[in-house]
């Protein structure tokens, strides 16, 4: 396994790998929002490859105030070796290493096996209620 930055050619995988997670929404194009993370950032966007394949993913940020991650995804079949803790560490390391404070993620609702994988690593819910607005439409 190694764990890397993100290559312009893992795209195809990554994309495959969001898509067998069930990450991806149809509001949501992966391939514009890989090209975006690649304007700010692009050394946050880890991937692990076993031999070859890309096998988990996630997308770190700091915007100064607090860090994100977003589009964790570990393969099915690679599920239960601690690829998505190895990730979420290394992630944690560069924020800190930058000075950010506090790492924000969000999970869909519903979504009581990411919660506890989060809570497993020390998250906790925050009092705030998340709320968003499109400026720029993918489809």
């Amino acid at each position: 396994m190694n764990l890397r930055p993100f290559l312009a050619a893992d795209q195809p995988q990554v994309i495959a790998l969001w898509h067998a997670c069930g990450l991806t929404r149809p509001w949501n194009d992966p391939a514009k929002d890989i090209a975006r993370k690649l304007t700010v950032q692009p050394e946050l966007f880890l991937v692990i490859e076993d031999a070859g394949p890309i096998v988990a993913s996630a997308m770190f940020g700091y915007d100064g105030h607090r860090g994100w991650v977003n589009y964790l995804a570990v393969a099915p079949s690679h599920r239960g070796r601690g690829l998505a803790r190895q990730l979420m560490a290394e992630g944690e390391a560069r924020l800190t290493a930058l000075g950010c404070p506090k790492l924000s993620l969000q999970v869909r609702a519903g979504n009581a096996q990411a919660i506890a994988f989060y809570e497993h690593l020390g998250y906790a819910t925050d009092e705030a209620v998340s709320l968003g607005k499109r400026l720029i439409a993918d489809q």
